[in-house]
């Protein structure tokens, strides 16, 4: 395991994210038909790198299956949503499971971990709904640092499979991730993965994989509502 080392006291996430403006237009944009114009428009005798954001195994079992033929894919696992640790390796070793088990060809980074880091974003969001400001900071959180790293690693594009989820906003989603495309010049891959029966798929590889499916994103928050 990786673990962040940051000063979270210097953690000027909310001032970023407010800089950002997400909010939801007049037109709902299909984003299922802007991966079919991007898929269609790759290069025939090359495979473009993609840095594929993460959240868990079951989840990309899917996005995976999905895009293996189109791109060379590097698995990026960064989630200091996971705010306890026992869990979070857990995750991961179902993540790296997977790719060695089924999509050999697939490499994997595993990002820092600091649950602070984390925790400091949603510190005074602690009674938000699921679904709200906290969760769209947290997209943020992680899709900004999926961003950044594929910069600076070089990559042709940069995803998350976080669309796949029928309670995660695609919306939202595909707005930071065009956003973040402007700010570091990396090309940002639309999707909504949950589409096409995207997610049914996901549940039946990780029945097929034995895959730990867990029942909260993997935060405090959700957890405890979970538990209610």
């Amino acid at each position: 395991m990786r673990k962040e080392k940051r000063n979270t006291s210097e953690f000027l996430f909310s001032m970023i994210y407010d800089n950002i403006n997400i909010g939801s237009g007049n037109m709902k944009i299909n984003y299922q038909l802007k991966l079919d114009e991007i898929l269609s428009s790759l290069p025939k005798d090359r495979k473009p790198s993609l840095f594929l954001h993460s959240c868990c195994g079951p989840c990309s079992s899917y996005v995976l299956e999905y895009l293996k033929e189109y791109f060379e894919i590097t698995v990026f696992y960064y989630n200091p949503n996971i705010t306890e640790e026992v869990e979070y390796q857990h995750r991961v070793e179902e993540q790296q499971r997977l790719i060695h088990l089924v999509y050999p060809d697939v490499h994997f980074l595993e990002g820092m971990y600091s649950s602070q880091t984390f925790l400091e974003m949603s510190r005074g969001l602690e009674n938000e709904p699921e679904g709200g400001i906290r969760c769209t900071r947290c997209f943020y959180l992680r899709m900004n640092e999926t961003a950044k790293m594929a910069k600076e690693l070089g990559f042709d594009y940069f995803t998350t499979t976080l669309s796949i989820s029928p309670y995660k906003d695609s919306e939202k989603l595909n707005q930071i991730g065009e956003k973040l495309e402007q700010q570091y010049g990396v090309f940002y891959l639309y999707a909504d993965f949950k589409k096409r029966n995207g997610y049914k798929r996901s549940i039946e590889l990780s029945k097929q994989y034995h895959l730990y499916r867990q029942d909260y994103c993997g935060c405090e928050f959700s957890k405890k509502r979970c538990e209610i």
